[in-house]
């Protein structure tokens, strides 16, 4: 079971990217013109947003979510969100990959091993498992998520790559879109992101309060 530290400090370090995330969108519209003239002719931008989300990726302790504000005001809503699904497909594949064939000892290295235990409560059975895959895909972060399945799953190489390529759809293009509306829908859709992730974890605790009662969880 995750600490409650460990739980804490993902929820500051969500709160963080998001606070990143808006920053970044207002400081790059109100001087658009200047990062338009400084990279927007410049054709490779995409191509190393797309590299370095890929990296990211790999190495969960950094995120590329705060400059994708960046990106989607300069190149674009359409490229970005793209460039951003490509990379998260690219990116969970080689985490899957290094999971697979090299397991814990090289994994630890790049990520939290408390958060991986996490995800590993929710790798789900047989039955439904390409429904259930493309749900966690939406909702789960997808660089932890692609570490616990690699760990801890049988999940097989065509099913795991078919559904982050369904389930990764939505955040890349949900994402690209908020970097260029206006502050206030971006700090109603966060705030209301915030909430629902602070409600889910307070039914959740509910949820095994009342089985340890029942004596199913130890």
């Amino acid at each position: 079971m995750v600490s409650k530290k460990v739980k804490l400090e993902a929820l500051g370090s969500l709160i963080i990217i998001i606070a990143l995330f808006v920053i970044v969108s207002y400081t790059v519209r109100q001087n658009i013109g200047y990062f338009e003239e400084t990279i927007g002719d410049n054709e490779f931008g995409i191509i190393i947003y797309f590299i370095f989300v890929v990296i990211e990726t790999v190495v969960a302790p950094i995120s590329s979510l705060p400059i994708i504000p960046l990106v989607a005001q300069v190149y674009g809503v359409i490229p970005t969100a793209i460039a951003s699904w490509l990379a998260w497909i690219v990116g969970s594949i080689i985490t899957f990959y290094l999971c697979r064939k090299y397991g814990v000892e090289l994994v630890k290295k790049f990520v939290s091993m408390e958060e991986i235990h996490e995800f590993e409560e929710l790798i789900i059975p047989k039955e439904h498992m390409f429904r259930n895959l493309v749900l966690l895909r939406i909702v789960a972060p997808m660089e932890i998520l692609s570490y616990a399945l690699g760990l801890f799953s049988r999940v097989d190489f065509k099913t795991y790559t078919i559904t982050a390529m369904i389930g990764l759809i939505p955040a890349a293009f949900l994402l690209s879109y908020l970097g260029v509306v206006p502050l206030i829908y971006q700090l109603l859709v966060f705030s209301a992101l915030i909430l629902i992730t602070i409600l889910l974890y307070l039914l959740r605790q509910l949820f095994l309060v009342s089985k340890k009662a029942e004596g199913l969880v130890p």
